[in-house]
């Protein structure tokens, strides 16, 4: 394997620039676990790079092995050329490029009956990660990343899915009208989250193909789309509380999507709403 030691090798500047969001095409896998979720997941991985200290130790040497024998191109590095290249504060043994999965739009509606959690307008990356975390975990069928959303393939959000946008049938970018009127030719129905003023999560009805849309931090769903919506819902606050994290009510929504679809006979949600 080829040695790099010096922090101008182009290599070096390569990464840096897609942990920068520089490269539309391309991901930075940071770490030993998502490295090894995105080969699990098929994606290209074309290079890594890995700490000359630890190559040989017993959870990373395995992970090298695979990576050379998938033809990836693998080099050690000094440990002062994975701190410039690992974006996180302490440095990973490991960090590696990918192409971006290339996922067609119409795979989101492809499991039924249809749970799809649609975040809009959310910037922060921890939370895009997070919401695709839980999505994955409560048994969503897929995510949309709609309108000015963090990107969920950025290195932060991917860290905080831990590998779920890798794996969850996940479209982005997304235009959020274009994507409520893909989800009523599907047949779902589409709840939008809203602070107050809307059903209880446990009185509205998310047995069935639907649509779950939370807004980003602050100012929550544009009007026009709480609008436009089929039901809103609104979880139950305390005051002075005025509203939740954006990642916490997906949370809370699609936990109790999954309670509800488990009391349902099977079959019995899709003849609902037919």
């Amino acid at each position: 394997m080829k040695h790099i030691t010096s922090r101008q090798n182009p290599l070096v500047a390569r990464y840096r620039a897609i942990a920068a969001g520089d490269h539309d095409t391309c991901l930075l896998l940071d770490g030993i676990h998502l490295v090894r979720d995105a080969l699990d997941a098929g994606l290209r991985i074309t290079d890594a790079l890995v700490s000359l200290p630890s190559a040989d130790g017993p959870e990373l040497a395995p992970l090298v092995a695979r990576l050379a024998a998938g033809g990836v191109d693998v080099c050690t590095a000094a440990p002062s050329v994975l701190a410039a290249v690992s974006p996180v504060r302490s440095a990973s043994p490991i960090v590696a490029a990918a192409g971006r999965p290339m996922r067609p739009a119409v795979g989101i509606f492809a499991r039924q009956p249809t749970l799809l959690v649609a975040a809009v307008d959310v910037q922060d990356p921890g939370n895009v990660g997070a919401i695709a975390r839980v999505s994955e975990a409560g048994g969503a069928t897929g995510l949309a990343i709609a309108g000015r959303s963090a990107d969920p393939f950025g290195w932060k959000a991917l860290r905080g899915s831990m590998g779920s946008a890798l794996r969850l049938p996940l479209v982005h970018p997304c235009d959020v009208s274009r994507l409520v009127a893909d989800a009523r030719q599907h047949g779902c129905r589409v709840v939008a989250s809203v602070p107050r003023g809307g059903s209880w999560p446990e009185d509205t009805d998310l047995c069935g193909p639907v649509v779950i849309l939370v807004g980003g931090e602050g100012a929550g769903l544009a009007r026009p789309i709480v609008d436009g919506a089929d039901d809103r819902v609104s979880i139950p606050m305390e005051p002075p509380v005025e509203s939740l994290n954006t990642a916490v009510c997906a949370a809370l929504l699609v936990y109790e999507a999954r309670r509800q679809r488990s009391t349902v006979p099977a079959g019995a949600a899709a003849r609902r709403h037919r």
